[in-house]
């Protein structure tokens, strides 16, 4: 395996985990209202269950509201219900053709244990982006021993996928960083 394509196929993987935490930070309430707030919530449509945006137009007419318009005006109840079911915590506001979703004030203890939940899930990143590195330290390993490079290639790669490392750890960390401004600043 060429040394190029081994760090082109790990930095692949590294950012598809810094893809995975952006989207998993998305869903993060925080006191601002967002769209992805919503993302993970599915509602029964005619017997299977859906995405609620692929049922409703959502947006964020303000800072602290979410407003979704259902195109089938029939499914307000059962989008109300999802939402209910849902872990946001969140009371929707139904007036025959919207659900208005007020996001309340953060306290003090909550906005503690969503950094908390930050820090988890950077850190779980951070795993996940050093177990690729471990991954490609083995590939390099086990090139050498079957002589298809030499040691001063493995050497270099070494260097390589560290030097690769942190700077993906770096992202995990300024990713992270913003999402506490995020939390703490409201």
């Amino acid at each position: 395996m060429e040394l190029k394509d081994l760090m082109l196929e790990q930095e692949q993987r590294m950012d598809k985990s810094i893809e995975s935490l952006k989207h998993e930070f998305a869903s993060i309430r925080t006191g601002r209202a967002s769209v992805a707030l919503l993302d993970k919530i599915v509602v029964d449509y005619y017997g299977s269950p859906t995405p609620i945006n692929q049922v409703a137009n959502i947006s964020v007419p303000e800072p602290r509201m979410i407003l979704v318009a259902p195109w089938d005006k029939s499914m307000i109840g059962a989008i109300e219900k999802a939402i209910l079911q849902s872990d946001l915590g969140l009371n929707p506001g139904n007036d025959g053709t919207a659900i208005r979703l007020t996001i309340p004030q953060l306290t003090e203890e909550r906005r503690k244990e969503i950094v908390k939940i930050v820090h988890k899930k950077a850190e779980d990143a951070k795993v996940a982006v050093r177990n690729i590195r471990r991954d490609a330290n083995d590939v390099l390993k086990k090139e050498e021993k079957a002589k298809t490079i030499t040691e001063d290639d493995v050497k270099d790669g070494l260097d390589q996928i560290q030097k690769l490392t942190d700077k993906k750890i770096k992202q995990i960390d300024d990713l992270k960083a913003v999402k506490e401004k995020d939390v703490l600043e409201v």
